[in-house]
């Protein structure tokens, strides 16, 4: 199975800006991908449109197939909530719920934050934030809460964990920490990732590497 991108366009304004052109692409089950290029190439766009948080101006993103576009209002919104992680480059999380109660989100959505709490104690050790759970945001560093937005990200394991340039604010310490949670994500957990990123030390320790510039494919390391 694989997430596919068939001759996808994204035109924005009027008049009309082109900001992506034809793009084609297939991404098999379990592939850490890196989208790369300069500010203005297309690869936050290409990401948002994968994940189905964007919608295509022309062509199609398929999931195992189905029609992102397609998909009634319900099954899409059980596809973003169950089979997506959405990391951003900034933590977004909410200030008055503690560091737990913010990796609990989506499970709690769900009804299912009590089931899934021992898990998401297990993430928070796993990145070196076990004594900190019922801290709030506030009593973090920018490290550690973009390490509780990623853990929240994983919190239900969904299939596809998508990345927009998830270390961009960080140092590099920081940043090698978030690299090896994904990475370890993909190994343990198989799970599709796709990340954005200006930093090439990080994209070349993906599997694959795909370059834009204005709007096309100019590489593809598959």
């Amino acid at each position: 199975m694989a997430l596919s991108a068939q001759q996808v366009s994204k035109r924005i304004g009027n008049p009309a800006t082109q900001i992506l052109t034809s793009i084609s692409l297939e991404i098999p089950d379990g592939q850490f991908v890196a989208l790369t290029g300069r500010s203005g190439s297309g690869k936050s766009t290409l990401l948002y449109m994968l994940s189905g948080l964007d919608s295509v101006s022309d062509g199609a993103v398929l999931a195992d197939g189905k029609d992102l576009s397609q998909m009634k209002r319900v099954e899409k919104a059980h596809f973003r909530n169950e089979q997506i992680g959405f990391v951003f480059q900034f933590h977004y999380l909410i200030a008055e719920l503690t560091v737990l109660e913010n990796v609990l989100l989506p499970a709690k959505k769900y009804g299912k934050a009590a089931e899934r709490t021992e898990f998401a104690k297990s993430i928070l050790e796993k990145v070196g934030l076990a004594e900190k759970h019922q801290r709030l945001p506030r009593q973090l560093s920018g490290g550690e809460e973009q390490r509780v937005a990623i853990a929240r990200a994983l919190i239900m394991e969904p299939k596809y964990l998508f990345a927009d340039e998830p270390t961009g604010s960080l140092d590099s310490v920081n940043g090698e920490v978030v690299m090896k949670m994904l990475e370890l994500a993909n190994v343990e957990k198989k799970m599709t990732i796709i990340m954005v990123t200006h930093e090439m030390d990080f994209a070349k320790r993906a599997q694959r590497q795909i370059q834009l510039a204005d709007g096309k494919i100019m590489h593809d390391s598959s």
